[in-house]
């Protein structure tokens, strides 16, 4: 089949994805296998082609917003049937037995591993993973559209619960890319104020056709105080920035996997009255079906940008430039 690789990791210009002849992947026991119809394009395997995040297995076949559909079983395989459509996010695998497992924090686990960073994902043909961590999909929307709620999804939802939003809050989203756009529907939904920070203008036309209240530059201020705020964009000098737009014990979660450094806090001006910073590892497979579940009673728009399969190195050219509109997706069929 065909598989793109990260070989040496480098920026997104010098094209270091590989485009490979790789052997389709057998499913092993407890695995099921899916022939892949779409793979989000997601700003974390940026950061592993580029070497932010350290290649843990040559040749790794990224890509964790993957839809597809079963056509092989492995031994022992209960819930899955052939021709089921079905997701495999990022999270993997845990080891079930650790204290963060038991307490229900499986996205802490120290044994968990990752598609498309410990095991190959969705840049090929055909991908597997192990039925219990294999997701359900909403009816009602196509293979594309489904594919970025898998992760830009998963994840942003757990960062905007981290954000303890309170009902009928005050929100801002700093950044909004693939994950912010689909945070804010769901903020929108439950009936929050939504004000949108962010470089492109694009993406401000954007927020402001999906109901935010507000669209403005990166660094400028809302047009009031925020309860709570999600950093969606990998830039640390934005921390004290959303840190300042914050009323009195406000809270920042910030959503990314890889963030640049962060500059020195004032006490008085960023953190005092009992603002608080939290970050977001991950998450549980708990967010991914309470996610999808919301996903199926409030039809979210998502905004795609596709790309046959054969463009990978492309969509991820584009996405270090900025240049892609809500998330990328690529399709095996072109």
């Amino acid at each position: 089949m065909i598989g793109w690789q990260v070989a040496t990791p480098a920026p997104a210009a010098a094209r270091p994805l590989r485009r490979a002849l790789v052997p389709v992947p057998e499913p092993a026991v407890g695995q099921v296998r899916l022939r892949v119809a779409a793979c989000g394009v997601c700003r974390t395997d940026l950061h592993l082609a580029e070497g932010d995040l350290p290649p843990r297995r040559p040749g790794t076949i990224p890509g964790h917003e993957v839809v597809g559909y079963v056509d092989a079983l492995g031994d022992d395989v209960d819930g899955a049937a052939i021709g089921d459509r079905l997701g495999i996010a990022w999270l993997r695998e845990t080891d079930g037995a650790c204290g963060y497992c038991r307490r229900g924090a499986e996205n802490l686990c120290p044994a968990s591993r990752y598609t498309g960073w410990d095991a190959d994902g969705g840049y090929a043909e055909y991908a597997v993973v192990r039925a219990d961590y294999a997701y359900q999909l909403p009816a009602g929307y196509s293979d594309g559209e489904l594919a970025p709620l898998l992760c830009a999804g998963i994840v942003g939802f757990r960062a905007l619960r981290r954000a303890e939003l309170p009902p009928g809050g005050r929100l801002g989203i700093y950044g909004f890319g693939a994950s912010a756009h689909l945070a804010a529907q769901v903020a929108l939904a439950e009936g929050a104020r939504v004000h949108v920070m962010t470089r492109s203008e694009a993406a401000r036309q954007l927020a402001l056709s999906l109901g935010a209240s507000s669209a403005s530059g990166a660094y400028e201020a809302p047009p009031e105080p925020l309860d709570a705020a999600v950093l969606f964009a990998p830039v640390g000098d934005l921390v004290p920035v959303a840190l300042r737009a914050l009323d009195r014990g406000g809270t920042l979660s910030i959503a990314g996997i890889h963030l640049s450094d962060v500059p020195v806090l004032n006490y008085q001006q960023h953190l005092f009255q009992e603002r608080s910073v939290r970050s977001t590892t991950a998450n549980t497979r708990a967010d991914g079906h309470e996610f999808l579940e919301i996903a199926g009673r409030h039809r979210l728009a998502v905004t795609i940008t596709p790309y046959p399969l054969d463009r990978a190195d492309d969509a991820l050219v584009d996405l270090a430039a900025d240049r892609v509109n809500g998330a990328a997706v690529l399709f095996p069929s072109g």
